[in-house]
């Protein structure tokens, strides 16, 4: 593969590696899984949830994630669910800047590559 200007282009690409270095190490809050918002009838005839849907009992979150090879559903507050949220938010992000380092990571090997050559 020829590549043209590869000093310039593997400084472009050690400097997106860098940019998704500090994107990384800004992140705290760090969870795979799902988190889940529901509403629940409570089983009583005379409750008004038992006939109208918009007055059931709730909203009740639930978190579903792996937990040594096993899915695991847990019921959690309205805080714990935000910052669950932001948590799973950020564990989507870290795989999408994975994703761009490696392309990036390529990108540099190939332009090591042709500047030796």
């Amino acid at each position: 593969m020829t590549l043209k200007h590869p000093k310039a282009l593997a400084r472009q690409a050690r400097e997106r590696i860098a940019r998704i270095k500090k994107a990384i190490a800004e992140i705290e809050y760090l969870c795979s899984g799902t988190l889940l918002e529901r509403t629940k009838k409570c089983g009583r005839a005379s409750c008004a949830c038992a006939t109208d849907p918009a007055a059931r009992h709730g909203p009740y979150f639930e978190w579903g994630h792996m937990q040594s090879g096993r899915l695991v559903h847990r019921q959690i507050s309205t805080q714990h669910a935000d910052s669950l949220r932001l948590a799973i938010a950020n564990h989507r992000l870290l795989k999408e800047l994975l994703q761009e380092w490696e392309i990036e990571t390529e990108k540099l090997i190939d332009a090591e590559q042709a500047n030796q050559e």
